[in-house]
């Protein structure tokens, strides 16, 4: 009888119909209330995605999974609440939860005690408590989902114990079956398996799904292509982040005609060529695909940038998005009014002040502004460093510093602004909100990091994370970036809230005009499941 390897995982969900992604062990007819859908095979691993139509707006509807018609979920003597879908209302206040950087270690005093407490494991026990109309409207997890480069002890067993880890990559992820694994452990907790049925789940990687420092710049990227297991690895992370993660993201339209996953789904056997040659063709050449995506919540609008993938390196032309990507999201940004317009992108575009203009420094020594000697020696302190955020890449920042003036002011006919203009990213470990001050706006615009779920820096490392970005940083930054010759930002902005490094979660809410952010961290002696608590709330914008 087939069972539910991962999942069921709730993806997209609208006002009328909602889609449910599960991979099994064999082949079968995943069956949720009226829809059905066959598996399809890659590697041989089994998945299914079931679109489930004709629901009433602002419903909440039970659902059970059943597998060649024989129940699987919810299962039997399950401590949580029965998995629900609950379509959109637009007329409904959202509630949207966000995080990144999340490390699958079990749960014991020992692994608390070396990575902290799991903050979303910890928010499921708290939501399941509650009343369903306290749920939140959607999750959206900001990168690093799984970490390929440093996988857990359970999965570097598995590694072990079915290839030779004295060769390159070692005990990191080589192929689909080892991120299947990571994967599977992931979402496997009852708790995080249960939220994940129950909340419509929106997700982007980052570099750590991949690699450490993926795509910082041309010389990491040669670098890597020189390495004989490199492709192997891309192809792999690319293939089951598509089947894993993006597929979800997409409405049914979009899925409907995914030449792939038709491709998949009608072919005889096993696919799996077919999803490595579709990733590798990805990674070469990034604009042939789209990993960026957008979604309606009520009255609102989110854009998810893919900030890693769709990267320019060649020197001279670095591009944090390239051309086809950004005239997308450009059209998506000023496409109607909208009460609170949201921007994901997992890498932070507005760093503390001085952190930033060192990024730009960087990036202008790395292009040769002082010499050749300097560019070697910036390209060391930059993949050091991890001199790779929207400060590294100046034609996009200054793009997108534009494009936000432009929304937040209602210049050149960008229509009504947005009550509030949110950048919502993660990946630096620490979280806090930073507020931008531009001339004239309408809209009040914020940078809101939340990092990590998961995964806290060491008490040394926080200490130096804390110097470099809010201290030393902010005294050299400046002067280096003005001596390299870079331009000022267009606009200013200040930390209004934070540096936190606790491990967190972050809600963004929002009931017509009105917008409130909240981060949330749980209290590592309190037991299991551990306690929540706000670090702070924070009105945005009010009605």
């Amino acid at each position: 009888m087939p069972q539910v390897v991962v999942g069921p995982l709730l993806r997209y969900v609208d006002d009328s119909s909602a889609s449910i992604w599960v991979e099994t062990d064999e082949p079968c007819t995943v069956s949720v209330l009226d829809a059905c859908a066959r598996t399809f095979t890659v590697h041989g691993h089994h998945y299914a995605l079931v679109e489930v139509s004709g629901l009433a707006t602002g419903s909440r509807t039970d659902y059970a999974v059943e597998l060649d018609g024989v129940r699987v979920w919810p299962e039997p003597d399950s401590e949580f609440p029965p998995s629900v879908i609950a379509t959109v209302d637009e007329n409904a206040p959202v509630r949207l939860l966000f995080g990144s950087c999340r490390t699958s270690v079990p749960h014991d005093a020992a692994h608390v005690l070396s990575h902290g407490v799991d903050v979303l494991r910890a928010y499921a026990y708290d939501m399941a408590g509650q009343e369903t109309a306290r749920r939140p409207t959607a999750l959206l997890m900001l990168g690093d989902q799984v970490y390929a480069d440093e996988p857990p002890e359970q999965v570097r067993e598995f590694i072990r114990d079915r290839r030779d880890t004295s060769a390159e990559p070692g005990e990191e992820i080589a192929d689909f079956t080892e991120y299947a694994e990571l994967y599977r452990l992931a979402w496997s907790d009852p708790a995080v398996r249960w939220l994940l049925s129950t909340i419509p789940t929106m997700m982007i990687f980052d570099d750590h799904d991949l690699r450490d420092d993926w795509n910082t710049s041309h010389d990491w990227r040669e670098e890597m292509l020189a390495q004989p297991w490199w492709r192997r690895r891309v192809v792999a992370g690319l293939g089951s982040y598509w089947i894993y993660q993006h597929l979800g993201n997409l409405p049914p339209a979009e899925r409907a005609t995914d030449p792939l996953l038709e491709a998949l789904r009608s072919a005889d056997g096993d696919g799996g060529a077919l999803l490595d040659e579709f990733a590798w063709q990805a990674d070469q050449d990034p604009s042939q695909n789209r990993w960026s995506y957008v979604r309606r919540l009520g009255r609102n609008r989110l854009i998810v940038l893919d900030s890693r993938c769709a990267r320019t390196l060649k020197p001279g032309g670095r591009a944090i998005v390239d051309e086809q990507e950004w005239d997308w999201f450009a059209e998506q940004a000023t496409a109607g009014e909208v009460d609170h317009l949201l921007i994901g992108s997992s890498v932070p575009v507005l760093l503390p002040a001085g952190l930033h203009y060192l990024e730009s420094w960087n990036e202008a020594v790395c292009e040769g502004r002082w010499g050749p000697w300097a560019a070697r020696a910036g390209e060391r302190i930059r993949q050091t460093l991890d001199l790779e955020h929207w400060g590294a890449f100046g034609r996009s920042f200054f793009a997108l510093s534009r494009l936000i003036v432009r929304i937040s002011t209602g210049a050149g006919g960008a229509g009504r602004p947005p009550a509030s203009v949110v950048l919502l990213s993660g990946d630096v470990h620490y979280s806090y909100l930073a507020q931008a001050k531009i001339k004239n706006a309408v809209s009040n615009v914020y940078q809101a990091v939340c990092s990590p779920i998961r995964n806290p820096l060491s008490r040394l490392l926080r200490l130096a994370n804390g110097i470099a970005s809010f201290g030393l940083a902010g005294l050299i930054g400046r002067a280096l970036a003005r001596a390299a010759g870079v331009r000022a930002a267009p606009f200013a902005w200040r930390i209004r809230r934070g540096p936190w490094f606790h491990n967190a979660v972050a809600t963004v809410e929002m009931d017509g005009r009105a917008c409130v952010i909240g981060w949330y961290a749980a209290h590592a002696t309190s037991g299991d499941p551990p306690d929540l608590f706000a670090l702070s709330r924070e009105h945005l914008t009010r009605d």
